[in-house]
């Protein structure tokens, strides 16, 4: 089945294993084990690694245990991938967001250093990073260097010029298994309650994990008074109580990162 073409009439599959084929060797130089392939356990991420496998490339999976994932989705990488290499990060995100004093936000994206991007350092690292996905990504190159030169990654996006619906062909062409979370109406699965869903999704994702909800407003009610007990925050502004801070953060002033008169160091910490 072709699943679709590009933008000269190649067929999309073939490209992809083509791109990978090709740095097949670079990545070797760099480690003999290959590509370090960053598997989530999302849509994009089982299609580059089933495409890894049909290239016949030497690589390895990882999955970047970010503290704050679906349980379901644990799950499914357990029993469906079982050779994925699994990693913890240095701190769980409650204790990032207490040391950082202040909630992860749409502007203010410090967890996913810290949580997801560490991994694969000197390496080729093979990433399902599509142009549809955003117009920031729509900048993105096929192939480049990662933006920390300390890193000294190369990061390969086999699948960046496919569609949502061509992966979505491609996964159900080859009889793929994929988290159940995708036929409940999930359309993105990862971090619950990250602040890029929106806060329709952050709402939706509270309602369906409240454990989650829970670690949040705990981590929020520390921060709230350990700012108050620095000085920090102003009595009656929107981080006065763990309370407030956390219904400013699911709205849209917090989506935002809207800075208020009375809170000028909202982005402090």
């Amino acid at each position: 089945m072709t699943i679709g073409r590009t933008l000269f009439g190649e067929d999309l599959v073939k490209t992809a294993i083509a791109r990978l084929r090709l740095y097949e060797g670079l990545a070797l130089q760099r480690d003999p084990e290959g590509y370090y392939v960053a598997f989530s356990g999302g849509k994009d991420s089982i299609v580059i690694r089933q495409l890894c496998q049909e290239a016949g490339v030497k690589h390895r999976c990882y999955f970047h245990v970010t503290t704050v994932d679906p349980p379901e989705l644990l799950r499914f990488i357990r029993t469906q991938y079982p050779d994925t290499i699994w990693t913890r990060p240095a701190e769980t995100m409650w204790q990032l967001i207490r040391r950082k004093l202040m909630p992860p936000t749409f502007r203010k994206r410090y967890c996913c250093e810290v949580l997801k991007e560490y991994g694969g350092i000197g390496r080729v690292v093979v990433m399902g990073l599509r142009w549809q996905e955003s117009s920031k990504r729509r900048s993105r190159r096929m192939i480049e260097s990662c933006y920390k030169p300390s890193m000294n990654r190369l990061l390969l996006s086999p699948i960046i010029d496919w569609t949502t619906n061509q992966v979505w062909s491609y996964i159900r062409d080859r009889g793929l298994p994929y988290p159940s979370l995708y036929d409940e109406g999930f359309r993105r699965i990862g971090c619950v309650g990250c602040p890029m869903g929106g806060v329709d999704n952050q709402k939706k994702e509270f309602a369906r994990w409240p454990r989650f909800e829970a670690l949040y407003r705990r981590a929020f009610d520390h921060v709230a008074k350990v700012r108050a007990e620095k000085g920090l925050t102003e009595e009656g502004s929107a981080w006065a109580t763990g309370e407030s801070m956390f219904n400013w953060w699911l709205s849209k002033e917090g989506r935002k990162g809207k800075q208020t008169r009375n809170e000028p160091w909202l982005f402090g910490g």
